[in-house]
């Protein structure tokens, strides 16, 4: 099974750098990064030391439902390129591990498919759960904070 981790869409990331409010109907928060930590959603890299970047609460879903979790995420606060999609985990999973969660066609949690992962056997991990029919996407998130990271779906 060949998959692909997506970084955060470059319209939903255009929208937030052009004043966009987040999913609270708040502005982002600008900070400036001690180069540790912050990881953009978007090229999938860690921004890094004196660059500043957006604090905003994401919802990663297409419609509010149970299901449908909200949370903080970080963005470069300029524009920046896309992560291109690749069967390589990105640069920006540098901890021990993540949680890695199975999502159905309908956006809901598929339960028994989450675990917390080593980092380098989440591909391994992925594959397995998306060669289940039953498996839409999966989310790669933070094991210790349950933030968002990046989506992964087949190849």
């Amino acid at each position: 099974m060949s998959i692909r981790f997506l970084p955060l869409p470059t319209e939903t990331a255009a929208a937030y750098w052009a004043g966009g409010t987040d999913a609270y109907g708040l502005a982002p928060e600008r900070h400036v990064s001690n180069g540790t930590g912050v990881p953009c959603r978007h090229c999938l890299r860690l921004v890094g030391a004196g660059e500043p970047y957006l604090i905003l609460a994401h919802r990663p879903f297409p419609a509010v439902q149970p299901y449908a979790e909200t949370g903080p995420i970080f963005l470069h606060a300029e524009p920046c390129a896309a992560h291109a999609p690749s069967q390589t985990p990105p640069p920006m999973l540098t901890s021990r591990d993540y949680i890695v969660r199975g999502y159905s066609a309908e956006d809901r949690i598929l339960y028994g498919t989450g675990a917390v992962v080593p980092t380098p056997d989440i591909p391994a991990y992925a594959a397995t759960l998306l060669a289940r029919e039953d498996v839409a996407y999966l989310h790669i998130r933070s094991a210790r904070n349950n933030c968002y990271q990046c989506r992964v779906e087949r190849a």
